[in-house]
């Protein structure tokens, strides 16, 4: 791989040239080539520019993972548009919201998302056009909104790598959406290290996160970058997933920690051959230890842990097969990834103290789009002057400079004057045979200020029930937490175990703890 810097549209047209015919999507029946895409990206990229949309304006799509989804955002970055991939989970003002945030005029939809798309444009008045990617009465079908198919996009201005590449919104666990610009260099940055991964031509990617994540684009980017097939799940689903792993000998994936939880979970994991993996990534979400341990002895392949944000900065990289020792922590910076802790005054902490993750490296965000204040709040900066993202998350480097993380700030619990980190006691709490998964929260209390509450999704008992209404359900509870507080310091006792037959997810996999908060303050009792 050229280490000039190149975009993602050249290195695609590039296999066009060179391997016409090899396989670039893949979803369910349907595949399109190399040759193919280039085609269909320079009829998109040619339609755009017909439309008045030039180089630094933005497109959204909202819809389901196809096909059409990946071409026409490919081919938007060859018109050096810039691609706002939103979330079909969001709510009707929450889309217009970001539509109108990111000045897009063309919205690309689908059957599956067309109410949504039409509410939020009701709620949220935009001037813009709705592009149905399925041809389905949600808005005018693609076919005929790209034109004639000899279409030729005219040569744009030379993208550069500070050119902005996508804005992903960013809302999952904080509620106000900011868009996230991210550069063509930050992509490119993610292609580099892609060798060291062992993409090429020969790769299969099997992803089943959606195309509006920077999860998938992670590794969806570099496949394509080297000239791999990348097979793309609309849903996920363990059975047809280890079903596609087997029979296309897959070699490349991304999952989120609840997936993989959820596919070595299955009574049937180790009949399938998975022996085909030679790389498995995650990312988004806390994995533990103790999964990574099953996922290393149980799965072929690697298996690379990244810890960062989508604002880019700073990069850990776990090679948990490597380092069996080290599964507690996420890793060691990545090459070139300046990552150091700094105290709430901004300081520097001494070598093995407790501090906030802070990040520089070229894999780093443009800014909040259309949101300077947010930008500068995600900022810190050296002495020096040298720029850093903030992650929120505070973390201690050991001996070997691998970083463990404690919990985000926000989520650092505050009790009677001591700090309190919910992932000490959901460790504890996971441990107890009847805990399957467990979140703990801070909530108000008139006594100590905050105080912890721990939601447990509980193994099922006996006859298949998750025993959530089972009648001696609070008594379970109860017991569960003199269980915990047994074992805890006495500044970090559990005030209540709350029973919940699931944890409220996003899309990639984190739990929301705003939604816990939120559930409990609904609750007429505080605890003390």
């Amino acid at each position: 791989m050229d280490q000039n810097f190149k975009t993602l549209p050249s290195l695609i047209r590039e296999h066009a040239q060179y391997a016409p015919d090899r396989a670039a999507l893949v979803v369910g029946a349907d595949s399109m080539t190399y040759s193919a895409l280039d085609a269909l990206m320079d009829r998109v990229a040619a339609a755009l520019a017909r439309n008045g949309v030039g180089p630094g304006e933005a497109i959204a799509i909202c819809a389901s993972t196809s096909i059409e989804y990946a071409a026409v955002f490919l081919g938007a970055l060859r018109a050096g548009v810039v691609v706002a991939p939103l979330a079909p989970s969001s709510t009707p003002d929450g889309l217009g919201r970001m539509i109108a945030d990111a000045r897009a005029r063309w919205v690309f939809t689908d059957a599956s998302c067309a109410d949504l798309a039409m509410q939020a444009q009701v709620l949220t008045p935009t001037q813009a056009t709705r592009v149905a990617l399925d041809n389905s009465p949600s808005g005018e079908p693609l076919e005929a909104w790209l034109g004639k198919a000899t279409a030729i996009p005219a040569v744009a201005a030379p993208v550069a790598p500070e050119s902005p590449f996508n804005i992903i919104y960013s809302s999952g666990t904080t509620g106000e959406p900011k868009g996230i610009v991210q550069s063509h260099g930050m992509r490119f940055a993610h292609i580099q290290r892609g060798s060291v991964y062992g993409y090429g031509p020969k790769t299969v990617t099997l992803l089943s996160t959606p195309l509006y994540s920077n999860t998938t684009l992670v590794v969806f980017i570099p496949t394509l970058a080297f000239g791999g097939t990348v097979v793309m799940m609309p849903k996920f689903d363990a059975a047809d997933y280890l079903k596609l792993a087997e029979s296309l000998r897959v070699t490349h994936t991304m999952l989120v920690p609840v997936q993989y939880q959820r596919l070595l979970a299955r009574p049937d994991f180790d009949h399938y051959n998975l022996s085909s993996f030679q790389t498995k990534f995650c990312t988004s979400a806390p994995f533990s230890a103790k999964l990574k341990a099953d996922v290393v002895k149980r799965w072929p392949g690697g298996l690379i842990e990244f810890y960062g944000m989508t604002e880019g900065g700073g990069t850990c990289i776990l090679e948990a097969h490597l380092h069996p020792d080290k599964l507690h922590t996420v890793g060691k910076p990545a090459l070139n990834h300046d990552i150091r802790l700094i105290d709430e005054d901004g300081h520097v902490v001494a070598p093995g103290g407790d501090g906030e993750v802070v990040g520089h490296s070229a894999s780093m965000m443009n800014g909040y789009h259309g949101q300077p204040h947010k930008t500068r709040e995600a900022e810190w900066y050296d002495a020096a002057g040298k720029r850093f993202i903030r992650t929120g998350d505070i973390g201690r480097f050991d001996d070997d400079g691998f970083l463990t993380l404690f919990d985000r700030r926000k989520d650092m619990i505050i009790s009677g004057g001591f700090n309190i980190y919910p992932s000490d006691l959901e460790g504890v709490l996971m441990a107890h045979p009847d805990v399957q998964e467990v979140a703990v929260v801070g909530v108000p209390s008139e006594q100590w200020g905050e105080t912890p509450v721990a939601f447990v999704v509980p193994k099922p008992i006996a006859g298949g029930d998750d025993g959530t209404a089972d009648a001696d359900g609070d008594h379970r509870a109860a017991a569960l937490a003199a269980w915990a507080n047994g074992q805890l310091g006495k500044t970090q006792r559990i005030a209540a175990v709350i029973w919940v037959a699931e944890l409220p997810r996003s899309a990639i996999g984190k739990v929301l703890k705003r939604e816990l908060r939120d559930q409990y303050s609904s609750r007429r009792t505080p605890p003390s």
